[in-house]
């Protein structure tokens, strides 16, 4: 039986006559936009304000808050979307992501959140907590242009609790009792 090498400029790979692609995984490069505020999550979610129907998106972060990308997680109904941790997390997973935003529009223009928007929230910081990739907020979409404030922050409300709790806090010097 004769012997084949390969060189190194050889791709993909033959082993006992089968090709073998092999075929890393590849970290996103990420976008030079910077996302540090609901605003910016708003203005970046300007498209979704008109949808007829429920749109839940994922941005998914570098260890910078640069956007690496943004993801369709689900398109719903008039009124609600399907949303599960799986299918939240496979893009931050995907795309090498420290850390992720959620989002999604209000078909009605009130961004005020359901008690079904709240649960799932909750629900998706348990699950990043978990993966080590943690949810930074969740923003709510109104209609109103994206200058009018129309969206809602539940980090910022206190609605819902992310990252590192109070009681989990390390008080700085200047607080500690002895």
């Amino acid at each position: 039986m004769k012997q084949q090498t390969l060189s190194a400029q050889q791709s993909p790979a033959t082993y006992a006559g089968l090709q073998i692609t092999a075929q890393l995984p590849v970290v996103r490069e990420s976008t030079n936009q910077l996302i540090t505020t609901p605003k910016a999550i708003s203005d970046a979610c300007d498209d979704m304000r008109m949808l007829a129907q429920e749109a839940f998106v994922v941005f998914t972060l570098d260890s910078k808050n640069m956007m690496i990308s943004r993801h369709l997680i689900s398109l719903g109904l008039l009124d609600t979307s399907l949303v599960h941790p799986r299918e939240v997390f496979r893009p931050a997973l995907l795309d090498g992501a420290k850390t992720i935003i959620v989002a999604h529009n209000h078909p009605s223009g009130d961004q005020t959140p359901s008690g079904v928007d709240i649960k799932i929230t909750q629900q998706l910081v348990e699950a990043g907590k978990i993966l080590r990739v943690p949810i930074l907020d969740h923003v709510i979409i109104g209609r109103e242009p994206a200058g009018r404030d129309s969206w809602f922050s539940l980090r910022e409300s206190g609605i819902v609790t992310f990252g590192i709790t109070q009681s989990t806090r390390k008080a700085p010097k200047n607080e500690r009792t002895s």
